[in-house]
C-alpha cells in the first residue's frame, strides 16, 4: 500500500493512501464542508473529487473566493444544461454573454421561450438542487467522447474536439448526462442555493450572487447599452459563421483565417464609422469626446481610430490624455493597504483639468501638462499647446471619463461618452462561455511582457486589484455612456496563443500564480494559433503584440 503525505495549512500533516478523494479530507481545513467550493493542490485548483497521487499541499477554495464565485456559476450553468434537456427535448439552450450578474440564454432555434417554459426550466434546476446529487468526472476515449457528443446533438462540442489531440477526453457528470470538462465545479448541486431566471429580452437571464454575497441576490442592473453592443456582435458571429471556437479553428485548418482577419477588422472599423457619424451629427453641441473602459480594453487605440473617422467627417481631434493629469506620487490617495491609488478618481488633479477645459471652451490657449512615470511627478511646462478652434473636438481617454464628477464644470450637452470594452462574442461551446475578463488578461499580460518586461506571474499578481477598481470606477459609470465600442475581435484569443502559451508555461507549480496560469493554459489549448504577422498594423491587437502603425 503507498502512503502519500498531505500538507494542510497551519503545518498540519496527514499521512493516507494512495488516490484518497480529497473530499474525505475537508475535517483537516476546519472549515464547514458546504463553505468549500474546490481544493487547491500544489497551487492548482482541482474539483472535490480529485485522487490525490503525490505529496501535496492541499488548501481550500471557498465559496465566497472570486474562485469559488467562478466554480459556482459554471456549476449553475451545468445544473442549467441538466434541466434544459428535461424542459426544451427539441430545442437546445445556448449560453451567451454576461449582464452583471447574470447570463443571458437564448433558445438554439432562435425562438423566444414562453415564460411558463422559464418557470419549468428554474422548478427542475431547484428540484436537482434539492437533491443534492453528485457532480463527478471521469474521462473517456476520444472516439467514445466524439461520438457521445454528435448523439446528443451537441455539435459545437464535438466541433471544439477537431483542436484536441489527447487520446482521452475528461468529462463531467451529473444524472447521466456529460458535458466537456473546462474547469472545475462543485461536488454535489445541493451547494447551489441561490439563483433566479429572468424572462429577458428574446431568452431568459440566470441571474447569481456577486462577488463575496454568498445566498443574496442583488436586484438585477439593466444594461442596455452593453446588451444591444453583445446582442450586434453575437447576430454578426452568426452571419459570418463564427459563433464557437471549434468554427474558428475550422477556417484557421481550412485556410481561410487571413479573409476572415479582414471581414472582422473591417466590421470593427464600421462600428467605429457609424460612432464618429454619431458624434458628427451632433457637431453643433459635442465639444469633447470622452472614452474609457476597463483595463485592456483597447482604450488608446480606440481613440486614435475615431480620431481618423472624425477626420474623415471633416473635424480636426486633439487628443487628452487623463493620465498626464495626475497629481503625482507623493501626493496620491492611499488604499487600504497604505500603497498609492492611481485607480481612484481623487489621483487626478480634477480642479485643474477643469480649469484647462474652462479655457478652452472660452477659446483662451493651454498648455498640456506631462505626466513623468519615471520619476512620479507632473511637469506644467514642455507639453503641447492647444486652442479649441470651430473644427476641432477634444478626444479625452482614460478610465474615469464616463464619471461627470471628472469634468464637473463642463455642460453634459456638449460631451458625448464612450464605453469600450473587449466584449468577447465567441463560446467554446454552447454550454460554455469565455469571459471578457480573460480575453483582457491575456491582452494585458502579453502587453505588460512585451513592452514593461514584467513576467505573466506579475501580471496575474495585480489582475484581481485591477479587477476590484474595475468594479468601483468604471462599471457602476457604463450606463452613462452615449454609446458604447466592442473592441474584442474574435480571432485574437489564437494570436495572443502564441504570446502567452510560453509566458505561461515559465509559471511553475511552486508559485502561487501557478492556479491561475495552468487555467489559462488549459483555456487557450482550444484554439489553433494564428501567427502574428497575419494582424494588420492599424489593428486594436497591436497595441498589446506590438508593431502598431500607430505611436504610442
Amino acid at each position: 500500500m503507498s502512503i502519500i503525505k498531505i500538507n494542510f495549512q497551519g503545518n498540519k500533516t496527514v499521512e493516507c493512501e494512495y488516490g484518497t478523494k480529497a473530499s474525505t479530507l475537508t475535517q483537516y481545513f476546519d472549515i464547514p464542508g458546504e463553505k468549500i467550493a474546490a481544493v487547491r493542490e500544489n497551487n492548482e485548483i482541482r474539483p472535490m473529487g480529485t485522487s490525490l497521487l503525490v505529496n501535496a499541499s492541499l488548501e481550500p477554495i471557498l465559496l465566497d473566493s472570486p474562485d469559488g464565485v467562478m466554480i459556482y456559476r459554471r456549476t449553475l450553468s451545468f445544473v442549467l444544461a441538466i434541466a434544459a434537456q428535461k424542459v426544451f427535448p427539441d430545442n437546445g439552450v445556448y449560453v451567451g454573454h454576461s449582464l452583471g450578474n447574470s447570463y443571458y440564454y437564448t433558445l438554439s432555434s432562435g425562438e423566444k421561450p414562453k415564460d411558463s417554459d422559464i418557470k419549468k426550466l428554474d422548478a427542475e434546476m431547484k428540484q436537482i438542487i434539492k437533491d443534492d446529487l453528485p457532480v463527478t468526472f471521469k474521462y473517456l476515449a476520444y472516439d467514445e467522447a466524439l461520438q457521445l457528443f454528435k448523439k446528443k446533438v451537441q455539435t459545437d462540442t464535438a466541433l471544439l474536439l477537431e483542436q484536441r489531440s489527447s487520446s482521452y477526453i475528461k468529462v463531467n457528470e451529473c444524472m447521466g448526462y456529460m458535458d466537456i470538462y473546462i474547469q472545475p465545479l462543485l461536488g454535489r448541486t445541493g451547494l447551489l442555493r441561490s439563483f433566479e431566471l429572468i424572462p429577458y429580452q428574446e431568452g431568459f437571464l440566470l441571474h447569481f450572487p456577486g462577488i463575496g454575497k454568498r445566498d443574496k441576490l442583488d436586484p438585477f442592473t439593466d444594461e442596455p447599452q452593453i446588451f444591444k453592443v453583445y446582442n450586434d456582435y453575437k447576430k454578426w458571429g452568426r452571419n459570418v459563421g463564427v459563433r464557437v471556437v471549434g468554427e474558428l479553428n475550422s477556417l484557421i485548418a481550412e485556410r481561410k483565417i487571413r479573409d476572415y482577419i479582414r471581414i472582422a477588422e473591417a466590421h470593427q472599423t464600421r462600428k467605429m464609422s457609424d460612432i464618429a457619424n454619431m458624434i458628427h451629427e451632433k457637431k453643433d453641441k459635442i465639444r469633447m469626446v470622452l472614452i474609457a473602459g476597463p483595463s485592456s480594453s483597447g482604450k488608446t487605440t480606440s481613440a486614435k481610430k475615431l480620431s481618423i473617422e472624425l477626420m474623415v467627417l471633416g473635424h480636426n481631434p486633439i487628443a487628452v490624455s487623463l493620465d498626464d493629469y495626475y497629481r503625482g506620487t507623493s501626493n496620491t490617495p492611499k488604499d487600504e493597504n497604505g500603497e498609492p491609488d492611481y485607480e481612484c478618481l481623487e489621483a487626478l488633479d480634477i480642479p485643474f483639468l477643469n480649469e484647462q477645459l474652462q479655457t478652452l471652451y472660452r477659446g483662451g490657449e493651454i498648455t498640456l501638462p506631462v505626466y513623468d512615470f519615471k520619476c512620479g511627478e507632473r511637469r506644467e511646462t514642455g507639453g503641447k499647446k492647444i486652442r479649441l478652434e470651430e473644427k476641432n473636438i477634444l478626444i479625452v481617454e482614460g478610465i474615469h471619463g464616463l464619471n461627470d464628477a471628472l469634468t464637473y464644470t463642463i455642460d453634459r450637452k456638449t460631451k458625448f461618452k464612450i464605453y469600450v470594452s473587449a466584449l468577447t462574442q465567441l463560446n467554446l461551446d454552447d454550454h460554455n462561455r469565455i469571459p471578457t475578463s480573460d480575453n483582457r488578461l491575456l491582452r494585458r499580460m502579453v502587453r505588460d511582457a512585451q513592452f514593461r518586461g514584467m513576467k505573466a506571474a506579475g501580471t496575474i499578481k495585480m489582475w484581481p486589484k485591477v479587477q476590484a477598481g474595475e468594479r468601483k470606477h468604471i462599471f457602476p459609470f457604463q450606463n452613462s455612456s452615449d454609446t458604447a465600442f466592442n473592441s474584442a475581435l474574435d480571432y485574437e484569443l489564437s494570436v495572443l496563443k502564441y504570446y502567452a502559451d510560453p509566458l505561461l508555461r515559465a509559471v511553475k507549480p511552486n508559485a502561487i500564480e501557478y492556479s491561475e496560469a495552468a487555467r489559462l493554459l488549459s483555456f487557450l489549448e482550444n484554439f489553433t494559433p494564428i501567427p502574428p504577422q497575419y494582424v494588420p498594423g492599424t489593428s486594436i491587437l497591436r497595441e498589446f503584440i506590438g508593431e502598431s502603425e500607430f505611436k504610442y
